[in-house]
Parts: structure tokens; sequence; C-alpha cells
């Protein structure tokens, strides 16, 4: 029998919108929750799996960037793209926060509050990828577009 899948914001955020998805689960090891061993679990590529990262430029100022998860966010260019001089990432502790996520559980969808958000212009080359579905042990699948519009996101050079 199957498992019941736990709705989380970001699963209710694409249902309500009507967004074409699916929900991937995948057994947690608290000691491999990064994104290389996500991708593995799924069984998908890391080009397919995206990570959400927030980082900020100080004073009130957050941002959001989904990323591949083999590549590193380039901060200068990040930068550059939300019009900002300098950016930091946002420490861990004021993740959950910020987000209503914790870390390995951090999806672009359903945030608190809705940043900007930038998807690396990778993306742009798949038919869907694969982001957090806001707890750990969950991905959500849906298309760079959709992704794109619920989170209300531009899709821009970010990673290095």
């Amino acid at each position: 029998m199957a498992k019941k899948i736990q709705k989380t914001n970001a699963i209710r955020l694409v249902e309500q919108q009507k967004i074409a998805h699916d929900v991937l689960q995948y057994e947690v090891d608290p000691e491999h929750i990064d994104g290389l061993s996500v991708a593995a679990k799924i069984g998908h590529t890391v080009d397919e799996v995206f990570k959400t990262l927030v980082a900020t430029a100080g004073a009130q100022k957050y941002f959001v960037f989904v990323i591949p998860v083999g590549a590193e966010l380039n901060l200068k260019l990040a930068a550059k793209v939300v019009g900002e001089k300098k950016i930091d990432m946002l420490p861990v502790k004021e993740l959950l926060g910020l987000t209503g996520y914790v870390r390995g559980g951090c999806s672009p969808i359903g945030m608190k509050k809705l940043f900007p958000t930038v998807i690396d212009e990778s993306a742009r080359q798949k038919p869907y990828i694969i982001v957090s579905a806001g707890k750990i042990g969950m991905q959500l699948q849906l298309s760079v577009d959709d992704l794109a519009r619920v989170t209300n996101a531009q899709i821009a050079a970010i990673t290095q």
C-alpha cells in the first residue's frame, strides 16, 4: 500500500494553483540530507535536482536562489542579478524562523513570505526540475515555467 503523502505548504500551493507535479518520497537518513544524496535516493541526476538557498543583503533584504545540487552559488553573480552590491548566505539558525522550513527541507514554494527568487539558467534546458517539497524526505517535480510562476522568479546565470 502506498504511503499517504503528508501535504506541506509547497504541495498545497501547487495544488491550489492546479500545477502539474509529482511528489517523490525517499527514506530519510539524518546523516545524508544533502542534495547529492537526495538525487541518488530518488534516482535522478544531480542536474535535475535543485537546492534552495537563502541569502541576505542585510536590513531585512532576503533572496532565494534555486540551483542544481551539484553546483555552487556565485555570490557576485547572484548579487548583481538581484541588484545588490554584496549578499551573504543566511545563517542556518535563521532559516526556520524566516522561511518556515528547515535545512534539507527548504522549498522555494510556500515560504512564510514570497522573497525575490532566482532560478539558475541551467534549469531552462530541462523539461522539469526537482526541488524540496518543504520537508526532509519529500521532493517536488514540476516544470521550470511553473516553478518560476508560482515563486514569481526570474531565471538567470547564478552558478559558477
